[in-house]
């Protein structure tokens, strides 16, 4: 419930659009995880007629720190955020933004900020 928690107070409060600084990889792949899951239970909602609404709300409503969190997971990687644009090349954008965010952050400081490892975890 610790993961659940930090998605909704530090991801959705706090960091809703901000597309400065870096994710940590635990940080990215939870709040993706998260994404597929509140997904799903969207998607069995949709099936509904008058869900349908509510549905697009949500899916709009978790685009935006989806695209903040990629954009701060691409500069912890030293990469820059105009790189999320691979993603509208069919299977190989795709292929290569997930070699991206699998890749371990850069250890020192980048011109996007301090290493996010070396901050202090919040606490809980």
């Amino acid at each position: 419930m610790d993961k659940l928690k930090f998605y909704a107070e530090s991801i959705l409060k706090n960091k809703y659009a901000d597309f400065s600084g870096r994710a940590r990889r635990e940080e990215f792949w939870y709040f993706m995880i998260f994404n597929l899951i509140v997904s799903a239970v969207v998607g069995l909602v949709a099936a509904i007629p008058v869900a349908n609404v509510v549905a697009s709300i949500i899916s709009l409503a978790i685009l935006i720190p989806t695209i903040a969190v990629a954009v701060r997971r691409l500069h912890d990687a030293n990469y820059s955020g105009w790189w999320l644009l691979l993603s509208f090349v069919p299977l190989i954008g795709h292929f290569v933004l997930i070699i991206f965010w699998t890749r371990e952050g850069i250890p020192a400081d980048n011109k996007w900020g301090s290493n996010p490892k070396n901050q202090v975890p919040p606490s809980f």
